[in-house]
């Protein structure tokens, strides 16, 4: 296909016949006559070279190739109006963005649930695209655009970057309810008595409740390793071993598994979660929109 040839107007009608599912609410949706919408669908499958719908009752019904092609001509139309109205603000009432925002276990857990509800409500036709936080790679996806946040217990180093503390945490021990060992408080003896589940460590340094204990000259007995905060608690559940995760995430879990919440038995300082993008963001207004309602969403939790 030859793209310097297509008239970029057929994409504007596919994606309110695929939106509406009707050519004559598509017709008046984009202030068209019913012939000119249709006239115009025909140019595109000639050029796609697929029917793109096909008539079922009183509706379009998307074929396989109009399906794979929606996203990307959605994104693409969403990329264009935003570079033309770059001095607007952000219509999230009407807005098909798509935000790509990169976060752990913590961050899916805590924070994107909480904001999914709010956001199905006030901007109900956005879609918000969740990957996992690669360290490796995350300065290159948020230089260039392909994730707009990120959410992280670290900031990033380099030229460009944003980071705000959007809250602070801290940790919270973990273990099944009926313990043989524990009662009603977590002591230190019993602490280090047990066996421990812990999360792989995502950088050389040692977790903050180590560093504590080796301060002490003090040491707990890791039992196992998981890939994610998730295993923990199911681990925990059904075992006699115990494991320390922050607060919010901790109590959330102990809802869900049935697990008990003490606290730590050594003191520890708080840390921060932190937003982070960067500043060829700082005035796009959809992503100052995302940012500030998400910043928001986190300093009230």
């Amino acid at each position: 296909m030859n793209l310097r040839s297509m008239d970029l107007n057929l994409l504007v009608v596919f994606e309110a016949v695929y939106a509406e599912r009707s050519i004559s609410k598509a017709a008046a949706k984009l202030n068209l006559s019913q012939p000119a919408v249709s006239n115009a669908l025909a140019r595109l499958r000639d050029t796609v070279g697929d029917p793109l719908f096909q008539r079922q009752g009183n509706g379009m019904v998307p074929t396989a190739r109009a399906k794979t092609l929606r996203d990307p001509v959605r994104q693409a139309l969403d990329l264009l109006e935003r570079g033309f109205r770059s001095d607007e603000e952000f219509d999230f009432t009407h807005s098909r963005r798509e935000f790509v925002i990169a976060v752990e276990d913590y961050g899916e857990t805590v924070i994107i649930p909480r904001f999914i509800d709010w956001a199905t409500e006030a901007a109900p036709d956005i879609h918000i695209r969740i990957v996992p936080e690669s360290s490796g790679a995350l300065t290159t996806e948020l230089r260039d655009g392909s994730v707009d946040l990120a959410l992280d217990y670290f900031t990033l180093q380099g030229q460009g970057f944003r980071s705000e503390c959007v809250l602070t945490e801290n940790l919270v021990s973990l273990s099944r309810i009926d313990h043989p060992v524990i009662s009603e408080k977590l002591s230190l003896e019993a602490f280090l008595q047990l066996r421990h589940v812990v999360i792989t460590p995502r950088r050389k340094s040692q977790p903050m409740i180590d560093l504590a204990l080796a301060k002490r000259g003090l040491k707990r007995h890791i039992a196992m390793t998981v890939p994610h905060f998730l295993s923990m608690p199911a681990v925990v559940q059904s075992s006699n071993l115990i494991c320390t995760l922050p607060r919010r995430m901790a109590y959330l879990y102990a809802d869900h598994f049935r697990v008990k919440a003490y606290t730590v038995p050594v003191r520890t300082p708080s840390f921060p979660a932190y937003l982070i993008w960067h500043e060829s963001m700082d005035h796009d207004p959809g992503h100052r929109w995302l940012r500030n309602h998400l910043i928001a969403l986190c300093q009230s939790l």
